[in-house]
């Protein structure tokens, strides 16, 4: 398959046998994950990934393994995430890479590190799967970052490892994952002490890391472990995952590469370079479903919602990483809408239930990357779709929606269905529902779509409670949807990206929504200012031995 961009294409697929950065082990509820990162062994040539600092490949494998503890190993409650390197925990972002790369391929690479530490953090917060960083050495930028995210830090205090985010006074950049955002909102550090930080080099050790919030225990050397376990087990304590259950393990995941295509069993992609679009469409389930766990726990990862999410999910990291002209993307599906709302039935029938808490979770997080996707979206219902729940959320998350209207042929015209999976089963980051952000959480433009649930809306329905942009009729939809494609993709795709982040967190603001907000405006603009990326700018001369040019003027 050739890209738009003519670049190495990624592969967000591995498996642990895989592995060159990342080391699992495994102890009752208590998962270890060392990183242990190969400096050889980077994604693209170029840089070192020395001092356990990371790229898009390292990310990419701890996104496989915490999915991997989630579905393979449901014994565990407590992850503690630690370095396997003397007196180093992760220095974060490899410098190099990072000077190196693309402005594209900078972001890009942030967007997808932030979801995985928002992964962490959304599966504490849902699934029960806590996260205890032991920070066993020195700990600055992305490696404070990964911290961050866990429940709890424990930072071993042997008057030389120190947490820092020196990303300010070092390279003339942000934080990129979540840093600044975590610091304040998360760990609630005061903001002239938070001042300090951000702006120094050598960061802060020991107590003083405690009394400034940065973590939440410093432990001398020789009880360090004997206090991480202990809090491993506190953690794991607090935690809904079972003591013992059938554990899923997550085969390869199988799909077909054309030039312009990309096929799997459930989702296929068809890309069409001259007009910059793509076309995902997402199938129904098919033939009969299981009736029961047993069943469900028989199929492991063939299970329908679960198969079909892992395999929505690569497509969509593809998508954004390998084709980088592509700025509009096609949502469609297809399919029996009552067999969608029947899997929504069992997932909401069995939601306490492990696995199904875990698939749940898996398309939570999947469909959050289409909200944060810097790419347009915009939806057709045509005949054949099955826009209903949990498929209907695929249409919520778009930026339009049309849906054509048939009203002289009731049998053939597409309808869509609210179901209760609408209503808050799969919240966006926000923590909202689709529809609650669609309606600005008004209630009685909820209430008016609450007394639709359940009922096969054709688009003209559909138009009147508000569920779709527009319901062209058959002799306009091919020229109205035609047009407004062709308009989009005429636009800039800069402006397109401030636009869309803005549009789609319209409500109030949380941790999450501020992240992503400063990744796709603040760090979006200073990944591109000289004072970063000139010639003598700081990023680009970062271990040269040169000093950073900086231009003066406040912008």
């Amino acid at each position: 398959m050739t890209t738009s961009n003519n670049a190495p294409i990624v592969d967000y697929r591995t498996a642990p046998e895989q592995y060159r950065h990342v080391k699992l082990s495994f102890e009752g509820p208590v998962a270890t994950l060392k990183v242990d990162i190969d400096e050889n062994a980077g994604l693209r040539p170029g840089y070192k990934l020395k001092l356990n600092s990371y790229d898009l490949g390292v990310d990419i494998e701890l996104n496989d393994a915490v999915n991997r503890i989630r579905f393979e190993h449901p014994e565990v409650k407590t992850v503690v995430v630690t370095s396997a390197k003397d007196k180093v925990f992760c220095s974060g972002a490899n410098i190099f890479m990072l000077g190196v790369s693309s402005h594209a391929w900078k972001v890009n690479f942030c967007k997808f590190t932030n979801e995985t530490r928002n992964g962490l953090e959304d599966s504490s917060q849902h699934e029960g799967l806590k996260f205890l960083a032991a920070v066993n050495g020195a700990c600055a930028g992305g490696g404070y970052e990964l911290a961050l995210a866990c429940d709890e830090i424990v930072l071993v205090d042997d008057r030389s490892s120190a947490v820092s985010l020196p990303e300010v006074p070092l390279l003339g950049v942000l934080p990129g994952t979540g840093g600044l955002t975590r610091v304040t909102d998360k760990r609630k550090v005061r903001h002239d002490l938070a001042d300090i930080f951000c702006t120094s080099v050598e960061g802060v050790r020991g107590q003083k890391a405690v009394d400034w919030r940065l973590v939440d225990e410093a432990a001398k050397p020789a009880v360090f472990g004997e206090r991480v376990k202990a809090r491993a087990l506190a953690l794991a304590a607090k935690s809904q995952r079972p003591d013992s259950a059938k554990p899923v393990a997550l085969t390869p995941l199988q799909r077909t590469v054309e030039a312009d295509a990309l096929r799997y069993e459930h989702v296929t992609v068809e890309i069409d370079r001259a007009k910059r679009l793509a076309t995902l469409v997402i199938k129904a389930p098919t033939g009969a479903q299981p009736a029961d766990m047993a069943a469900v726990e028989a199929l492991g990862d063939q299970w329908f919602p679960l198969a079909m999410v892992r395999q929505l999910e690569d497509a969509i990291l593809h998508m954004r990483t390998n084709e980088l002209d592509i700025g509009l993307w096609l949502i469609k599906t297809s399919g029996d809408a009552q067999a969608v709302l029947r899997m929504d039935a069992f997932l909401t029938t069995h939601q306490d239930h492990w696995l199904v808490r875990q698939t749940i979770g898996y398309l939570r997080r999947t469909f959050s990357r289409l909200d944060v996707s810097s790419r347009s979206l915009f939806a057709l219902i045509e005949p054949g779709s099955c826009f209903a729940g949990s498929y209907l959320e695929l249409a919520l998350a778009c930026d339009r929606s049309y849906m054509l209207a048939l009203p002289d042929d009731a049998a053939q015209a597409p309808t869509i269905t609210v179901g209760e999976a609408n209503f808050g089963l799969l919240p966006m980051a926000t923590g909202q529902s689709r529809l609650a952000r669609r309606f600005y959480e008004e209630q009685p433009a909820l209430d008016a779509v609450r007394a639709q649930a359940g009922k096969a809306l054709d688009a003209d329905a559909a138009f009147a409670v508000g569920l779709v942009t527009a319901n062209p009729d058959d002799i306009d939809w091919a020229d109205e949807t035609r047009l407004a494609i062709e308009e989009r993709v005429s636009m800039s795709p800069d402006s397109l990206t401030g636009l869309e982040a803005n549009l789609r967190f319209n409500g109030k603001e949380n941790m999450v929504t501020r992240v992503f907000g400063r990744l796709t405006a603040w760090q979006n603009w200073i990944f591109q200012r000289p004072n970063a990326v000139g010639d003598k700018g700081a990023l680009k001369v970062y271990g040269k031995g040169d000093k950073a040019a900086f231009d003066w003027n406040r912008v």
